[in-house]
């Protein structure tokens, strides 16, 4: 009775370490402009930089059991929050540098700030006006950013025993920052879908569309699509396009006993299948992988590549509020890779919206091959 005990307070105690919080969304109607030129996509990335700069620079003052609160965790790693937000205010101070090259076209958003001294100091003081014409994005705003902060800091707090896409164990992994601004590509996990359905139609869409994406693909998924049709077809479903691994099943690489078989043997199935479209990169699910792990991919010639821009596809969101959090993220990093999912309905219909709704942003699309070839 007493381990039986033991053990029920053990498994409470992680579930309330691992509740879920909230997930950030944005509805864009807020923004009273569309993106409809370059220079109002400035514009409107100026300002959720300094949205986002204004409640980071919030989390600062915090002590440690508040910030714990705050992220609902028993303890957290405050070396790692502190370094990640470093990092970030680096990011940001880049990025709003970008964003403020067209202040002589439209001069919304724009101060005297010229180093990343300057932007904390215009950060902790940042407010819209009530009688502005952005008075209404304001708060809604506000609110998406301290969500979404939450998010990422809770995974930083959490590292390094349990990794995700916002830390990095070695400096051979890769996201999408090393991508030129304005600049961003589509990635996709956990594919193939079943045959005939989302990942068909995902790729036939991205190629009348003249856009590749990268596929993080499951071998035992793979194996099976080809068992069930043929070599001929599965080339078909990925033409055009990239693909890399996630392993051979869908499952944390960072506990599994057998995480090394499950990369080579992934490996060795899209190598031998699919040559013209694989991509020596790995991507980890749920961005989990073991901490001494470098060695391995490296031997094997594999970056892992993690993502930027997590439009929470597989949450209960839907296909138009992922896609809007994705474009209020877009407009923050102003880079990156977007992760979505082939084997959900929704991960057409959000890059369908987003390609509509920047159609005229003067932002770009990066080729999967091109990313794969970056050093």
């Amino acid at each position: 009775m007493r381990i039986a005990l033991v053990a029920l307070t053990a498994l409470l105690s992680l579930v309330a370490q691992a509740a879920p919080l909230e997930i950030a969304t944005f509805e864009r109607s807020h923004w009273p402009e569309t993106l409809d030129t370059p220079v109002l996509f400035d514009v409107a990335s100026r300002a959720e930089i300094l949205s986002f700069a204004r409640v980071l620079s919030e989390t600062e003052v915090l002590n440690e059991p508040t910030l714990a609160a705050r992220l609902q965790l028993r303890q957290i790693n405050l070396p790692a929050i502190s370094e990640y937000r470093e990092r970030l205010w680096r990011t940001l101070w880049r990025n709003y540098d970008r964003a403020q090259q067209s202040c002589e076209q439209d001069a919304s958003f724009c101060y005297a700030i010229e180093n990343l001294g300057d932007l904390r100091q215009q950060a902790a003081k940042f407010a819209v006006d009530a009688d502005s014409f952005y008075a209404g994005w304001a708060e809604p705003s506000r609110q998406f950013h301290t969500t979404y902060l939450n998010e990422l800091l809770r995974k930083a707090a959490l590292f390094p025993q349990t990794a995700s896409e916002v830390m990095f164990y070695d400096a051979a992994e890769v996201n999408g920052d090393r991508l030129n601004d304005r600049v961003f590509l589509f990635t996709f996990d956990g594919g193939p879908s079943m045959a005939g359905a989302t990942t068909e139609q995902l790729s036939v869409f991205l190629r009348k569309q003249k856009l590749d994406g990268l596929f993080f693909v499951l071998g035992q998924s793979v194996q099976g699509r080809r068992d069930k049709l043929s070599l001929a077809a599965l080339r078909e479903v990925y033409r055009g396009q990239c693909v890399g691994v996630q392993g051979w099943q869908y499952r944390s690489h960072a506990q599994w006993k057998d995480w090394e078989d499950s990369v080579l043997r992934s490996v060795a199935r899209v190598q031998g299948d699919l040559p013209d479209q694989y991509v020596p990169l790995f991507r980890p699910p749920y961005g989990q992988r073991r901490a001494d792990s470098a060695g391995f991919f490296a031997s094997q010639n594999l970056r892992v590549t993690l993502w930027d821009i997590d439009a929470q596809d597989l949450s209960p969101l839907t296909a138009e509020q992922s896609a809007q959090r994705t474009l209020s993220l877009m407009l923050l990093w102003r880079r990156g890779l977007i992760q979505l999912h082939d084997s959900q309905p929704k991960a057409q219909a959000v890059v369908t919206w987003l390609l509509t709704h920047t159609a005229q942003s003067g932002i770009g699309w990066e080729s999967c091959r091109d990313f794969a070839g970056r050093q």
